[in-house]
């Protein structure tokens, strides 16, 4: 394979080192007074609290899940019981990458407001660095497990000389898969218990504390304001780690699989180049990622902060797009086929920087939708002057209208990338987009340490001005976070398309009917499974919030003097209900997308299988667009009223009847935008992770075995014919 494939772990290992310098940069900055501090403190425990008792749950699932793969993996010859270990190693590094960004984002947010004290641009700085400690750590730890994992399987199965297409990669690549599938099981389940425990807390404080008491969102006199803190970080930060770190190896993996057909042995590499070239771009995108947090700068108290953070993207993007050229052109042979489809290394080329484009695209057009000051968001912000209802109505029509373009978008990007590489043209496509995780990440990121911020400021009683900043980054918070999980649903597309076909590959099917009944059938069912699993995460958002209410409620009554700041609020009540709702209510909607590629594959074979995956994908694809979309527009326009709106003629600000009606869209959003919507893209490529798993127990031709097992099998033959003619001498 040539020594190149030790540069993939190394350039994680940079990754890291690079991290471990921005956190250790974050934590000397001043904290603030002894108030902040405590604060920050209720926040910091509230979240690690909540991490034990989730890590507490998933250890049980991930030690049976782990038996039970050992066990396939002895089944049939494709695979092997080491993908138990690959899939523990996935989930636990998919675990700690999610920790990364907490533990720093819980450091990070009360430094922001100290920094905020000072000026817009230290602030950002604080703000932004912390983002892309999760981003450097997230992409570093994948990087890095990816590859090592790699390079020890290939030991362990492929001996020297074997050709890359060959059986033995095969099974390799198959064990590889486990590793994907522990990141993206850990993932949702993450971001779905994540996503219930930031929303139950956030509606409860905003229904009861905003709404019914006329007190700002977080106002220490509200009960509910640490727990809906700690859900930033839990919900936006923990499981956002978790969920994109899950999607960045999919992603890588599903272009391994595909290349592993690829006969390059014409390369420099063994014929290994096609395997290798996702590996090789994912670390190439870490290093130039650290590049583009160089360029996120302001410089006074009214330069833009959306401007700086799409520098350092754009600047990101640009340079991938250079180094892939470069790369390539130096891996790849000039010309390569994958199932019939003839292509260059120059079409290779072609199809990443279309992926690169497609990425861009997408984060533009979820900017428009979600952004404030934009005609979609003004929109909703004009029909909350005549009540509730034409708020939710406004901002249900934005959210359907935003699936066009980027769903015209992939549909482009899909047929270009596919023209250009078949297959694998699909799956590098979705390789380049997702080289730069690392600062679309730090971008996203940095919107909740902003969040919490003003939180902290707001509890404190810090000046006007304090939280006039941390109000600035929030609300540019808002977009990169709307932005990054349209980003990460493009990726979904794209990466579930090429994990498709590899599954196709792996199960002996040629094609999909759809004319069949049964594999029609397949299709609704799969195009059912996402309504039911947002159904499921929304429902419990609004089951858990009710008791949230309530309690606030209790403690607004019960306990005297709380409003008159005379009596302490009993933070820890509203925590524990968040936390105890997270962890019940996450298992139901874990187990659908987990089982029903087991139940539908097992029962009815790969072709309605594969049917149940093209209703998931495209289902599942809309209604993540629709939900991100619509929940960030709801919250954008409610912060509107912050700064003051014109309607009618008329100014209105917070408090007034239309901001009344906004909090009420903007609470009806926040389990779209952080609970459901970015939970349909890990549900998409987690539900083909295990169809690929499977792939080889439901086979419909016959499973291939190792050229050592055939010689085997033929010395066995001609032993049994020699012993044969001896019993009948001695007859």
């Amino acid at each position: 394979m040539n020594s190149i494939v030790y540069l993939v772990p190394a350039l994680g290992i940079l990754g890291l080192i690079v991290m471990i310098m921005k956190s250790s940069w974050v934590s000397k900055q001043d904290a603030g007074d002894d108030n902040m501090k405590v604060l920050a403190g209720y926040i910091a425990d509230g979240a690690m609290a909540f991490l034990k008792a989730e890590w507490k749950v998933l250890g049980y699932f991930v030690v049976i899940a782990a038996i039970l793969l050992a066990y396939s993996g002895t089944l049939v010859p494709d695979s092997h019981p080491t993908i138990a270990i690959a899939f523990v190693i996935g989930a636990v590094l998919s675990a700690f990458a999610g920790w990364v960004g907490m533990n720093i984002a819980t450091k990070a947010n009360v430094r922001t407001t100290q920094a905020a004290r000072t000026s817009l641009a230290q602030a950002l700085k604080v703000s932004f660095n912390g983002g892309a400690v999760m981003g450097l750590g997230v992409a570093g730890l994948a990087v890095l497990g990816l590859g090592s994992l790699f390079i020890v399987l290939v030991q362990i199965f492929v001996p020297e000389g074997a050709a890359a297409t060959g059986l033995e990669m095969k099974t390799a690549i198959e064990v590889l898969a486990g590793f994907s599938l522990g990141a993206e099981s850990i993932a949702l389940f993450a971001r779905v218990g994540g996503g219930i425990y930031t929303k139950a807390a956030d509606v409860g404080a905003d229904l009861v504390g905003k709404v019914e008491a006329g007190i700002p969102e977080d106002d220490v006199r509200n009960p509910a304001t640490i727990a809906d803190n700690v859900g930033d970080n839990v919900g936006d930060v923990a499981g956002m780690g978790a969920d994109l770190f899950g999607s960045y190896v999919a992603t890588i993996l599903a272009t391994m699989v595909l290349g592993q057909e690829i006969d390059a042995s014409a390369d420099a590499f063994g014929g290994f180049s096609p395997i290798l070239l996702p590996m090789i771009i994912a670390g190439m995108g870490l290093v130039f990622s650290i590049v583009g947090t160089f360029f996120v700068r302001i410089k006074s108290e009214t330069s833009s902060v959306q401007a700086a953070l799409n520098m350092g993207n754009w600047s990101s993007i640009f340079l991938t797009g250079v180094g892939s050229f470069f790369l390539v052109k130096y891996m790849l042979p000039a010309s390569l086929s994958i199932r019939g489809y003839e292509f260059t290394n120059m079409d290779v080329f072609y199809a990443i920087l279309l992926g690169l484009v497609v990425g861009a695209l997408m984060s533009i057009v979820t900017e428009y939708y979600t952004a404030m000051g934009k005609k979609p968001v003004n929109s909703i912000v004009q029909q909350s002057s005549t009540g509730h209802a034409t708020n939710i109505i406004g901002g249900l029509s934005v959210g359907m209208e935003s699936t066009v373009l980027p769903i015209l978008i992939l549909a482009a990007g899909i047929y270009g990338s596919f023209s250009f590489a078949g297959l694998y043209g699909v799956a590098i496509a979705a390789a380049g987009m997702m080289a730069t995780t690392a600062m679309q990440l730090a971008i996203d990121a940095f919107g909740p340490i902003a969040d919490n911020a003003g939180g902290i400021a707001e509890m404190s009683g810090l000046p006007k001005e304090v939280r006039e900043r941390t109000d600035n980054l929030d609300a540019v918070g808002n977009t990169t976070a709307a932005a990054g999980k349209g980003f990460a649903i493009a990726s979904a597309a794209l990466t579930a398309l090429a994990l498709f076909a590899a599954f196709v590959g792996v199960a002996g099917i040629d094609s999909i009917d759809i004319y069949k009944a049964d594999v029609l059938a397949g299709l609704f069912v799969g195009g059912m499974i996402p309504f039911i699993f947002s159904s499921l995460a929304i429902a419990a958002v609004g089951r858990a919030a009710m008791d949230m209410v309530n309690e606030v409620r209790r403690q607004f009554k019960e306990i005297p003097g709380i409003m008159e700041y005379k009596g302490k609020p009993e933070y820890d009540k509203c925590v524990a209900i968040s936390t105890k709702a997270s962890i019940r209510e996450m298992m139901l909607p874990g187990a659908i997308a987990l089982l029903t590629p087991i139940i539908v594959g097992f029962s009815f074979g790969p072709e309605v299988l594969g049917g149940t995956l093209a209703g998931i994908t495209v289902s599942g694809v809309l209604m993540g667009i629709f939900q991100n979309n619509a929940g960030g527009a709801w919250d954008n326009a409610k912060k509107s009223f912050e700064k003051g709106v014109e309607i009618n003629g008329k100014m209105e600000y917070k408090g007034s009847e239309p901001h009344k009606a906004s909090v009420t869209g903007d609470t009806v959003g926040d389990p779209f935008k952080d609970t459901s919507g970015p939970s349909m893209n890990i549900l998409i490529k987690l539900t083909s992770i295990v169809a690929l798993i499977i792939a080889p127990h439901i086979s419909e031709k016959p499973h291939t075995v190792s050229i050592d097992q055939q010689l085997n099998e033929q010395t066995a033959k001609e032993i049994s014919v020699k012993v044969e003619k001896v019993l009948e001498k001695v007859k």
